[in-house]
């Protein structure tokens, strides 16, 4: 594999905020407006990493192209593609804030739902995820049927076998303490859709606080899952996850 990372911070920030990419030159000008706008408002000092995760479009164009115009926005890009698991993993280490937090590229959830997950995060939690199950959650646009089936089943079995009572476990809207995050994702050994349960699973190892906070969430168009073969990927990796525990791959 053909790895680069370019342009990385020296200095230590307050927000480091990760979105994995693949094949994104669709929507990715869009979120990081979106992104970008959300961070001046706010004042924070930040810095803005996109994992360009193999794209054979014109994602790394693109990003390059707002680079120029955005001197907070990092990328890293490397070939070929190896997983979102991987891509937010490979974020989260070369980050520098105080607070790592990551989406998804579609940024279902809206990013000005973001400033309640720090504020838990600076009264005590460690790690602060999404939820579209709890009460008071808005799931605006649904995903299809069938996709909404199997994760349902991929729920039922992260439940028991790794997640405890967390009530949403794949929702790409997640943030942590600097310090937790590099615990926790040093450890993943998942590069593929289950890595969400697994860092999960990592963080109840370790007995960090997690708090779950119900958010807006809306399916948008054009998922790179690949529903068959995820799902039973996704299903093995909740077995490897309990089979490397027990090999001691997580201490």
């Amino acid at each position: 594999m053909i790895e680069r990372i370019l342009t990385m911070p020296n200095e230590r920030i307050f927000l480091s905020m990760i979105i994995p990419a693949y094949n994104e030159e669709k929507r990715i000008e869009k979120t990081l407006n979106e992104i970008l706008s959300f961070v001046r408002r706010c004042s924070y000092s930040h810095e803005v990493i996109v994992v360009d995760d193999g794209s054979t479009d014109r994602t790394l164009d693109l990003l390059k192209d707002i680079q120029n115009q955005h001197n907070s926005l990092k990328i890293i890009h490397y070939q070929p593609n190896q997983g979102k698991g991987y891509a937010v993993k490979k974020g989260m280490l070369n980050a520098h804030g105080k607070y790592h937090f990551f989406c998804d590229a579609d940024l279902s959830t809206p990013i000005d739902e973001l400033g309640l997950f720090i504020s838990h995060l600076q009264n005590g939690c460690d790690v602060v995820i999404g939820s579209r199950k709890m009460e008071n959650a808005e799931v605006r646009v649904h995903q299809p049927f069938i996709r909404r089936q199997m994760g349902q089943v991929f729920f039922f079995l992260a439940k028991y076998l790794v997640a405890g009572n967390i009530s949403d476990i794949t929702c790409g809207f997640k943030c942590f303490r600097g310090n937790v995050a590099r615990d926790i994702f040093s450890r993943q050994q998942l590069h593929d859709w289950s890595f969400d349960a697994e860092i999960l699973f990592i963080a109840r190892k370790y007995g960090y606080k997690i708090k779950e906070v119900p958010v807006c969430w809306s399916d948008v168009a054009g998922s790179k899952v690949k529903l068959l073969r995820d799902s039973i990927r996704a299903f093995r990796g909740l077995l490897k996850i309990r089979f490397d525990d027990l090999k001691g791959k997580y201490n």
